[in-house]
């Protein structure tokens, strides 16, 4: 008998249903958004690029192509798609342990897998991971984020900080005596501009209010538009170039950012090289895949726009992460970050992320050789307060009010996440949450003696009768060896949800307990579920009473 396979999810962007009714006030909406999100990616693609251990320009190229591709393949309208913050950890152990060229070859590997999730309609399963998790994982980041920005931040004279957190913090423990307070000082200036900047320019605040009243200043008006990692940026480069600060740079470290586009490449593949490669590639696809989909949701609670569909998305992701490493990127994913302001900047369709690509393409291809004035410490300000921001630390405040199992499978995922790393984090977590799930299924599970009579007993069953729960059964067996022979049993099986192979097995057990002593089991106001499973296996024409 053949099997028959469910069908392929249709590859259907997105852009092709939002350009159906599109016109010159929505065009104009979503130039001017992905003109502000292209600059808003530019410190942030470098930064994430030099945190992960690769040079600036592999972030840059990530977020122009990886980009691109997913707002114009992608099963949202307004997400934007490029290198993470979430990845940063996960690159720079990678390329620890095995080499750039092999962190290329995972990531094209980790897209094709992408793609065969969507292909195959499993974008949904994502959602299958408890929330608990993501906040332990995603906090867990966040601090491992500004662990490995505290090297550049002190001005430290530390030639490669290692992978894992122990040994990062008795790096930068032993090196302290190099502290730079130049870089310090610009680090320090950078994390309070990016703080004040936003609350300085809010629609309430004092400040602007005055401004808004001076007709003048239409200039410093203007200015406030500007994000606020772009105003740091500028503005602390030109200061550091300015007093010729002996702060590390771009330039002093990197050479520069290459103004050309990057030539085509490909890595030296083996079949061998990609069976060594499994645990790295699962992990940029399962943390791509999660990314993405949880930052579609987001866009789908802001925006006002379709629902995303999470297969198209997952095929997306899967396209831009296979073509990326070809021209030397990095993992790429949809960015909450950039997906928030491209949507209150007012995009209306995925022409906002094509215009964001473009963009940051225009500005990296005519404005290169500035970058190698940027100071590193304050791109570690840049990636201190992102990873501030991506933390969610209220959750940790708010753990008294939910279950010991909800705090054991956050702290144990966060904590696991810093000592570990994100793949065990994650993996612990879903163990932690299948083990807890069976057990609060089976403390739900009840077996109630409603009624004594002589040579009877009448016992009903509430919640679901399973593999985790079939002890409870145990005591009405025990029961019916005590009772005298001849007793019958009656279940009243009106308040059971559900029953599996081991929980029909169970009931088997009683069944031959009491036929031993001369007795019989009946079961009576049974659902569809259990009903059918008795049926198919026989066991329905063994008792005495089945309905």
């Amino acid at each position: 008998m053949a099997v028959k396979l469910p069908p392929l999810a249709p590859f259907r962007p997105r852009i092709v249903q939002d350009l159906r009714d599109y016109n010159k006030e929505r065009l104009a909406r979503d130039i001017g958004a992905g003109a502000t999100v292209g600059i808003v990616a530019l410190p942030l693609a470098m930064a994430f690029a030099i945190a992960s251990g690769l040079k600036p320009e592999a972030g840059l190229w990530t977020a122009i192509i990886a980009g691109f591709l997913i707002s114009a393949l992608g099963g949202t309208s307004v997400q934007i798609g490029g290198p993470a913050g979430a990845f940063i950890v996960i690159v720079y152990g990678i390329v620890e342990r095995y080499g750039v060229a092999n962190l290329l070859i995972a990531t094209a590997s980790a897209g094709v897998l992408l793609f065969l999730l969507g292909l195959f309609r499993l974008g949904t399963l994502v959602r299958y991971v408890p929330v608990s998790v993501v906040i332990g994982f995603t906090n867990g980041i966040a601090v491992l984020i500004g662990l490995s920005q505290l090297r550049d931040w002190f001005g430290l004279d530390i030639t490669k900080m290692p992978a894992d957190f122990f040994s990062q913090i008795a790096t930068i423990s032993r090196h302290l005596d190099s502290f730079n307070p130049w870089a310090f000082g610009l680090g320090v200036i950078c994390v309070i501009g990016l703080f004040i900047w936003p609350r300085l320019w809010a629609v309430d605040s004092q400040f602007r209010r005055q401004i808004e009243q001076i007709d003048t200043v239409s200039a410093l008006k203007a200015t406030s538009r500007l994000p606020a990692p772009v105003v740091a940026l500028v503005t602390l480069s030109v200061a550091a170039w300015a007093l010729s600060l002996p702060v590390e740079t771009i330039g002093t470290r990197f050479g520069g950012i290459p103004q050309g586009v990057p030539a085509f490449e490909l890595p030296d593949f083996s079949w061998e090289t990609v069976r060594l490669l499994v645990t790295p590639t699962l992990t940029i696809a399962l943390l791509g895949a999660i990314e993405s989909l949880l930052c579609a949701r987001v866009a789908d609670q802001l925006g006002d726009t379709p629902k995303h569909d999470p297969n198209q998305e997952l095929m997306a992701q899967g396209v831009a992460n296979a073509v990326v490493p070809f021209f030397g990127g990095m993992p790429a994913t949809g960015t909450v970050a950039r997906t928030v302001t491209n949507i209150r900047s007012g995009a209306t369709s995925p022409i906002a992320g094509i215009v964001h690509a473009l963009t940051l393409a225009a500005v990296v291809l005519l404005a290169a050789p500035l970058a190698q004035h940027i100071p590193l410490a304050v791109l570690a300000g840049v990636l201190l307060f992102v990873a501030w921001n991506m933390g969610e630390w209220k959750e940790f405040a708010r753990l008294r009010q939910f279950s010991n199992h909800y705090r054991l499978m956050m702290v144990s995922t966060f904590l696991v996440t810093i000592v570990f790393d994100l793949t065990v984090a994650v993996e612990l977590g879903l163990v932690l949450a299948v083990v807890l799930f069976v057990r609060r299924q089976s403390d739900l599970f009840r077996a109630d003696l409603v009624a004594r009579h002589e040579h009877q007993l009448t016992y009903r069953l509430y919640g679901s009768l399973f593999f985790g729960a079939v002890a409870k059964i145990d005591p009405i067996v025990a029961e019916v060896e005590t009772a005298p022979a001849g007793t019958h049993v009656m279940l009243d099986a009106s308040q059971l949800v559900s029953l599996d192979t081991t929980g029909l097995d169970a009931l088997e057990q009683l069944h031959k307990a009491l036929e031993k002593r001369g007795g019989h089991l009946g079961m009576v106001g049974l659902h569809e579920q259990p009903m059918s499973l008795i049926r198919r296996s026989g066991f329905a024409d063994r008792l005495h009473t089945c309905q």
